[in-house]
């Protein structure tokens, strides 16, 4: 029956004039409004996060094709099903004396977690136009995907919805359950887009849910009950891994302490291992803060050390620490541009003789060769022919 579906599948948009965001494609003169109108089928590939309205899209393209449309998780498919759909492909293609040939659409939800051989499944018959693929993916497709089928599909990226458009969802979906804004009150769905983290899915079943379990007014504290703790929207691995410490480090970089912090704590709160951070701030301060304030490294040292012996969530005071004082910094790239210099000079003169004057003489033969010759062991000693093989005797690597 209709109303035991979930409230988010009975509220998925059919057409797309009635999708909310994603204005970037979907406004009149955007790509899929484009596609819409050739009325040509084009492989996909739709990039974005959770309830973003990729699995929405798909189903609607393959409706305004008039297309048979075949849906497969990569989660629990495999190579099987795809032959599968290859062989039902091709009796679409065949069609019968009635309705004639039909497209097949098939899409593949989560198509990041097919390996190479199953991807490669697909490529043929993309390719000969056989089969249209959608693929939908929360993953970064250039780093996930094979790039044969990559260069073969268009990627086209999802964005999180913003609080408003959730919001906008939300009303309509209350509308369409009769419920009313005496019982929704402002604040409750305010709450309720809030705790959606741009996941209309999750909006929509906490909703669901809130309604279930007011009998009255739906209260703030019944919108918390539904959603409980939102789960962050960051994994140890993945490319949002990635984004999130490289904001870290940009933030520091830039002396923005609010923004270092931000980004500190959403890594802890989202279980990320603090020895990972310390260890990236013990870079930093070589790196980015380096001679403008050397004993940042013994800080951001000490810090790894305090993260190793104290562990959670007692070293959280450490690494807020050291973050407040590696963002106030001066910052100097100085090392790091000397570092670049110096292994550059050392690639392109990976052999350069040791000049004489600087090698140890441990033997009369060696000393009559002239190794180590007028070289005086003591402290500022400059030899008059210098350290650095003639060669390269100009290159200069830190200025300071």
């Amino acid at each position: 029956m209709e109303k035991d579906r979930p409230l988010a599948e009975r509220m998925r948009p059919q057409k797309l004039s009635d999708v909310v965001g994603q204005a970037h494609i979907l406004a009149e003169g955007k790509l899929l409004q484009e596609l819409q109108k050739s009325g040509q089928p084009f492989s996909l590939i739709f990039w974005g996060p959770p309830g973003s309205g990729k699995t929405t899209l798909a189903r609607i393209i393959a409706s305004n094709l008039g297309a048979d449309f075949v849906e497969l998780s990569a989660v629990n498919a495999g190579k099987a099903d795809v032959n599968q759909v290859v062989q039902r492909a091709m009796a679409n293609a065949q069609g019968d004396t009635t309705k004639g040939p039909k497209r097949t659409v098939l899409f593949v939800d989560e198509i990041h977690r097919f390996n190479k051989a199953q991807q490669d499944a697909f490529l043929p018959h993309v390719e000969s136009g056989l089969i249209t693929l959608i693929g939908a993916t929360t993953e970064n497709p250039s780093f996930e995907i094979i790039t044969p089928l990559l260069s073969r599909s268009r990627v086209i990226v999802l964005e999180p919805l913003s609080k408003d458009e959730i919001v906008s969802i939300l009303k309509k979906a209350a509308k369409a359950e009769k419920i009313s804004a005496k019982r929704l009150p402002a604040k409750s769905l305010n709450l309720m887009a809030e705790l959606s983290g741009g996941d209309a899915r999750v909006a929509l079943g906490n909703l669901e849910l809130a309604t279930q379990l007011s009998r009255g007014t739906i209260t703030p504290e019944a919108v918390e009950l539904a959603a409980q703790r939102r789960i962050p929207g960051y994994e140890k691995t993945g490319e949002n891994h990635y984004n999130v410490i490289s904001a870290f480090i940009k933030s520091m970089r830039g002396s923005d302490v609010s923004a270092s912090l931000y980004y500190l704590a959403r890594m802890l709160q989202a279980g990320e291992d603090p020895k990972f951070i310390a260890r990236r701030m013990v870079v930093f301060a070589s790196e980015d803060v380096g001679m403008a304030a050397p004993a940042s490294l013994n800080l951001a040292v000490s810090t790894f050390l305090a993260v190793e012996r104290i562990g959670m969530p007692e070293c959280q005071y450490n690494l807020f620490h050291c973050a407040v004082v590696l963002a106030k910094c001066p910052k100097s790239r100085s090392v790091t541009e000397a570092m670049g210099k110096a292994l550059e000079a050392a690639r392109q003169y990976p052999d350069l003789p040791v000049p004489l004057h600087l090698r140890n003489a441990p033997t009369k033969l060696m000393k009559d060769l002239g190794y180590g010759k007028n070289y005086k062991w003591r402290s500022g000693f400059k030899h008059n022919q210098g350290f650095l093989p003639n060669e390269i005797a100009e290159l200069k690597f830190f200025d300071g």
